[in-house]
């Protein structure tokens, strides 16, 4: 359902009890997202600015319009890879175009109904990319957390380390210092207060003590120059057709990212509250969002899962809070945003290095590695893309090697037998539906597809079918245990028709189910069977072999005849397509 929980928390009842206790927590998430916004902004190539206007305009859409209660929408971690590399290629605008980009898609994703799909992305992959991504903020900060006096820090994950090799005569123990001591607070100040957001306390104390002391440490005053207390005027990226298709994969790729991300929040915030989030309304506010933070100059924004969580451990109940928090950056900015110059950027790469450090999510990467070898494949594979040659290669490379071992996977599971002649059907003592109780007449092959007959298994099928040196006159194929059946499937039971009807044989389908049935009639392969070589149950199909060879019909033993009853009825109601 397309309806934003804004509107269904406040019409199912808004008291002033509730407002007090979202005003509080929002107020709260506020003052924790300034230095993460500042600190992702810089960290992706951009400016302060940019990553505070993000916060303010992605995380109000994102409340306003979202399927979550609780959400906190803002920039994150998981686009720092991303979006260092699209404005290392095509700049501040080529950004701006891909993020409004990867809007339209989420929007797309959103009203296609497609949010519960995006939950099925393999564990791996995200696993992959998401420690990768990781280890890569971890890198970039470095330079400042040292104070490390290089000019340029390369992009690339081993030049990076080599060059910080090269300039390690250049460290700087001021910087050292401010850096250790904003991480002593990061780690030790929850143990004394859970109201008051360590990063903002190691903010603050960081800059008094380097502006008070004078000390020679960097401030993003001295990097970035003058900071804009203000929002910026709205302000159309330049476009051009040949920017536009580079930065198609870019745009799916922050979309891919925003999705996860903001699904993933909603489901762990879901676990917290009780409640359940609509993931497509979800979709369609990320993709507002990341429309209208690039008019501001902003970055791709998303859920953010710590952010979130603190709305929560605070009171948050509604997404009120959501837009406090949005308005407390915004009054922030405004009558405090030229202060934001003098903050150190050693205590912003610390702030950076313990975000990097929970990303990372180290003991569930160390346990995947426990996992079946070929999960392993995708992780590894994942994780060194990432981290060697680029994020977009890495979702690509690791969704699509995923899916080259589901189907390898899907081969296996699904069996395919010849179950009349030399083999014979499990526990056919017990079974009444096995070929063991029938007589199958010479010159028929009774064959049975156990398990969904999807592309993985096709060729397995017709491998099985065609290993057979004499050909029989009449092939009997039971679907009673296929549940469901792809085009790829159709397809392969196409052929083995098409080339029985050349070899002279004759191809009967036994006991299908309504999804295959539907799937045989809408593809037009029901006719082209025909109705008279569509069985409801297996003694219907020996029949029919029967009369096709010019042979009588055999007598059905008592119990089989009451299980044919059964299944005669069964099977009427299967051979009725549900369309």
């Amino acid at each position: 359902m397309l309806l934003p929980k804004l509107i269904t928390t406040l019409r199912d009842g808004y008291t002033r009890q509730r407002f007090a206790t979202d005003v509080t927590a929002g107020v709260i998430v506020g003052i924790v997202a300034l230095p993460l916004a500042i600190a992702f902004g810089i960290a992706s190539g951009a400016t302060p600015e940019a990553g505070l206007v993000t916060g303010i305009i992605g995380g109000f859409v994102i409340s306003a319009l979202g399927g979550s209660r609780v959400q906190i929408g803002g920039p994150t971690g998981a686009f720092v890879v991303i979006v260092a590399g699209v404005i290392q290629q095509y700049g501040m605008d080529g950004l701006l175009l891909a993020t409004m980009m990867a809007g339209l898609i989420l929007i797309g994703l959103g009203v296609a109904k497609l949010g519960a799909a995006i939950k099925f992305i393999p564990y791996p992959v995200t696993t992959g990319f998401t420690t990768g991504i990781a280890l890569i903020i971890f890198s970039s900060q470095m330079k400042d957390f040292l104070g490390l006096q290089m000019t340029a820090v390369p992009p690339e994950f081993v030049a990076k380390w080599l060059a910080y090799l090269n300039n390690v005569t250049s460290i700087n123990p001021w910087a050292i210092a401010v850096s250790l001591g904003a991480l002593a607070i990061l780690t030790l100040w929850p143990r004394v207060s859970l109201r008051v957001p360590s990063p903002f306390v190691a903010l603050v104390v960081s800059t008094v003590v380097v502006y008070a002391g004078h000390l020679p440490v960097e401030t993003i005053g001295d990097r970035f120059g003058t900071i804009h207390a203000s929002l910026p005027a709205p302000h159309f990226p330049s476009v051009s057709w040949d920017v536009l298709r580079g930065l198609v994969s870019p745009a799916f790729t922050i979309a891919l990212l925003a999705a996860i991300e903001s699904l993933l929040s909603a489901v762990v915030s879901d676990g917290m509250i009780g409640t359940r989030h609509r993931s497509n309304m979800e979709l369609v506010a990320t993709g507002v969002a990341n429309i209208a933070s690039p008019l501001f100059g902003g970055i791709p924004v998303t859920g953010a899962i710590a952010r979130t969580a603190t709305n929560v451990k605070n009171g948050g109940r509604t997404p009120v809070a959501g837009l406090v928090h949005a308005g407390t950056l915004l009054l922030i900015t405004l009558f405090f945003g030229r202060l934001v110059a003098h903050i150190p950027m050693a205590a912003l790469a610390a702030i950076l290095v313990v975000v990097s450090y929970n990303m990372s999510e180290w003991r569930r990467f160390r346990g995947e590695l426990r996992a079946p070898k070929s999960d392993v494949a995708v992780l590894l594979v994942t994780f060194l893309l990432t981290v060697l040659v680029d994020l977009a290669v890495a979702v690509q490379v690791g969704m699509v090697l995923a899916a080259f071992l589901f189907m390898k996977r899907m081969s296996e599971v699904t069996n395919v037998s010849l179950i009349s002649g030399t083999f014979a059907d499990a526990d056919e003592s017990t079974d009444h539906n096995a070929v063991a109780m029938r007589q199958v007449p010479a010159g028929v092959d009774v064959y049975e597809i156990d398990g969904p007959f999807f592309f993985g298994a096709a060729e397995s099928f017709k491998s099985a079918v065609s290993s057979v040196a004499k050909k029989p006159r009449v092939l009997v194929i039971r679907l009673r245990r296929v549940p469901s059946i792809d085009s790829t499937g159709l397809a392969a039971l196409r052929d083995v028709v098409a080339r029985s009807r050349r070899e002279g044989s004759l191809v009967i389908l036994s006991e299908v189910h309504s999804q295959p049935m539907v799937a045989l009639t809408n593809s037009g392969f029901y006719e082209e069977v025909g109705e008279a070589n569509v069985t409801g149950n297996l003694d219907d199909a020996l029949d029919r072999a029967r009369t096709y060879l010019g042979l009588p019909t055999a007598e059905r033993p008592a119990f089989v005849v009451a299980s044919v009853a059964r299944e005669s009825a069964h099977g009427e109601r299967r051979r009725t397509p549900r369309l």
